[in-house]
Protein backbone atom coordinates (compact mmCIF):
# COMPACT_ATOMS: atom_id res chain seq x y z
CA UNK A 1 0.00 0.00 0.00
CA UNK A 2 1.23 3.15 -0.96
CA UNK A 3 0.14 6.15 1.30
CA UNK A 4 0.17 9.90 -0.52
CA UNK A 5 -1.72 11.86 2.09
CA UNK A 6 -1.20 12.33 5.40
CA UNK A 7 -5.01 10.73 5.91
CA UNK A 8 -6.06 7.71 4.47
CA UNK A 9 -9.58 5.53 4.53
CA UNK A 10 -9.79 1.29 3.93
CA UNK A 11 -13.66 0.72 3.74
CA UNK A 12 -14.01 -2.59 2.82
CA UNK A 13 -16.25 -5.57 3.04
CA UNK A 14 -16.20 -8.10 5.70
CA UNK A 15 -13.66 -10.49 5.75
CA UNK A 16 -11.39 -8.51 3.34
CA UNK A 17 -8.24 -8.37 6.23
CA UNK A 18 -8.89 -5.17 7.18
CA UNK A 19 -8.61 -6.16 10.98
CA UNK A 20 -6.59 -8.90 10.30
CA UNK A 21 -4.03 -6.67 9.05
CA UNK A 22 -4.29 -4.07 11.81
CA UNK A 23 -3.56 -7.23 14.18
CA UNK A 24 -0.39 -8.50 12.46
CA UNK A 25 0.74 -4.86 12.69
CA UNK A 26 0.07 -4.44 16.55
CA UNK A 27 2.05 -8.06 16.97
CA UNK A 28 4.80 -6.68 14.89
CA UNK A 29 4.77 -3.63 16.56
CA UNK A 30 4.98 -5.70 20.17
CA UNK A 31 7.02 -8.51 19.06
CA UNK A 32 9.13 -8.05 16.58
CA UNK A 33 10.42 -10.37 14.30
CA UNK A 34 9.21 -13.13 16.39
CA UNK A 35 5.64 -12.43 15.45
CA UNK A 36 6.01 -14.12 12.54
CA UNK A 37 4.83 -10.79 10.58
CA UNK A 38 7.50 -8.93 8.15
CA UNK A 39 6.59 -4.88 7.59
CA UNK A 40 8.47 -3.53 4.56
CA UNK A 41 8.31 0.61 5.55
CA UNK A 42 10.49 3.88 5.13
CA UNK A 43 8.68 5.27 8.37
CA UNK A 44 7.57 3.10 11.73
CA UNK A 45 4.03 1.61 11.87
CA UNK A 46 2.36 2.17 15.04
CA UNK A 47 -1.34 1.16 15.98
CA UNK A 48 -3.35 3.27 18.20
CA UNK A 49 -6.00 1.89 20.66
CA UNK A 50 -8.66 2.78 22.73
CA UNK A 51 -6.81 2.37 26.11
CA UNK A 52 -5.06 6.07 26.56
CA UNK A 53 -5.36 6.94 23.01
CA UNK A 54 -4.41 10.61 23.33
CA UNK A 55 -1.46 9.60 25.30
CA UNK A 56 -0.04 7.35 22.96
CA UNK A 57 -0.20 9.55 20.00
CA UNK A 58 1.10 12.33 22.09
CA UNK A 59 4.66 10.42 21.95
CA UNK A 60 4.15 9.28 18.50
CA UNK A 61 6.38 11.43 15.57
CA UNK A 62 6.93 10.71 12.40
CA UNK A 63 4.91 7.36 12.05
CA UNK A 64 2.45 5.72 10.16
CA UNK A 65 -0.30 5.11 12.58
CA UNK A 66 -2.97 2.96 12.21
CA UNK A 67 -7.05 2.58 13.72
CA UNK A 68 -9.08 -0.05 13.37
CA UNK A 69 -13.23 1.08 13.53
CA UNK A 70 -13.64 -0.53 16.81
CA UNK A 71 -12.50 2.40 18.68
CA UNK A 72 -15.18 4.82 19.47
CA UNK A 73 -12.51 8.16 19.10
CA UNK A 74 -11.67 7.73 15.60
CA UNK A 75 -15.05 9.93 15.00
CA UNK A 76 -14.11 12.62 17.84
CA UNK A 77 -13.63 15.95 17.32
CA UNK A 78 -11.07 15.28 20.03
CA UNK A 79 -9.06 13.06 17.85
CA UNK A 80 -9.56 14.98 14.80
CA UNK A 81 -7.90 17.90 16.55
CA UNK A 82 -4.94 16.12 17.76
CA UNK A 83 -4.13 14.34 14.25
CA UNK A 84 -4.57 16.96 12.31
CA UNK A 85 -1.02 19.64 11.87
CA UNK A 86 0.56 16.00 13.40
CA UNK A 87 4.17 14.97 11.58
CA UNK A 88 2.18 11.94 11.49
CA UNK A 89 0.33 9.61 8.58
CA UNK A 90 -2.68 7.78 9.70
CA UNK A 91 -4.48 5.19 8.05
CA UNK A 92 -8.06 5.32 9.21
CA UNK A 93 -9.67 1.38 9.14
CA UNK A 94 -14.03 2.24 9.65
CA UNK A 95 -16.75 2.09 7.23
CA UNK A 96 -18.31 5.08 9.11
CA UNK A 97 -18.09 8.95 7.44
CA UNK A 98 -15.57 10.99 9.26
CA UNK A 99 -17.15 14.21 8.95
CA UNK A 100 -14.56 16.02 10.62
CA UNK A 101 -11.09 15.15 9.67
CA UNK A 102 -9.95 16.83 6.30
CA UNK A 103 -9.13 13.83 4.14
CA UNK A 104 -9.06 13.58 -0.14
CA UNK A 105 -11.72 11.23 -1.62
CA UNK A 106 -8.43 9.36 -3.49
CA UNK A 107 -7.27 8.76 -0.10
CA UNK A 108 -10.20 6.75 0.63
CA UNK A 109 -9.28 2.96 -0.13
CA UNK A 110 -10.89 -0.93 -0.19
CA UNK A 111 -9.21 -3.80 0.21
CA UNK A 112 -9.98 -6.57 -1.88
CA UNK A 113 -9.35 -10.17 -2.44
CA UNK A 114 -6.85 -10.63 -5.24
CA UNK A 115 -6.04 -14.21 -5.35
CA UNK A 116 -7.07 -17.21 -3.28
CA UNK A 117 -4.48 -20.47 -3.30
CA UNK A 118 -5.27 -23.17 -0.92
CA UNK A 119 -5.52 -22.09 2.29
CA UNK A 120 -3.95 -18.20 2.01
CA UNK A 121 -5.93 -15.26 0.65
CA UNK A 122 -3.91 -12.37 -0.94
CA UNK A 123 -5.39 -8.91 -0.67
CA UNK A 124 -5.10 -5.51 -2.12
CA UNK A 125 -5.55 -1.98 -1.73
CA UNK A 126 -7.40 0.10 -4.30
CA UNK A 127 -9.20 3.51 -4.78
CA UNK A 128 -12.39 3.34 -3.08
CA UNK A 129 -14.16 5.67 -5.45
CA UNK A 130 -12.31 5.03 -8.82
CA UNK A 131 -10.38 7.65 -10.47
CA UNK A 132 -10.81 11.40 -10.93
CA UNK A 133 -10.72 10.57 -14.66
CA UNK A 134 -13.18 8.34 -14.52
CA UNK A 135 -15.78 10.81 -12.73
CA UNK A 136 -14.58 13.40 -15.38
CA UNK A 137 -15.89 11.05 -17.91
CA UNK A 138 -19.21 10.34 -16.47
CA UNK A 139 -20.04 13.91 -15.30
CA UNK A 140 -19.15 14.87 -18.92
CA UNK A 141 -22.20 12.87 -19.77
CA UNK A 142 -24.64 14.19 -17.04
CA UNK A 143 -27.09 17.02 -16.96
CA UNK A 144 -26.92 18.14 -14.05
CA UNK A 145 -24.64 17.54 -11.29
CA UNK A 146 -25.79 17.92 -7.19
CA UNK A 147 -23.05 18.42 -4.43
CA UNK A 148 -23.42 18.64 -0.79
CA UNK A 149 -20.57 19.70 1.02
CA UNK A 150 -21.38 18.97 5.14
CA UNK A 151 -18.91 21.49 6.58
CA UNK A 152 -20.56 24.24 4.70
CA UNK A 153 -23.70 24.92 7.38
Amino acid sequence: MELERNITVIRGDSATGKTTMLGMLRDYEELGAQSGVAVQCDKPCRTLTSRDWESQLSRMKDSIVFVDEGNAFVSSRAFAQAICGSSNYYVLITRESLYQLPYSIEAVLELRTTTRREKCTYNKAYPYYGTLEHAASEMDRSDRILTEDSNSG
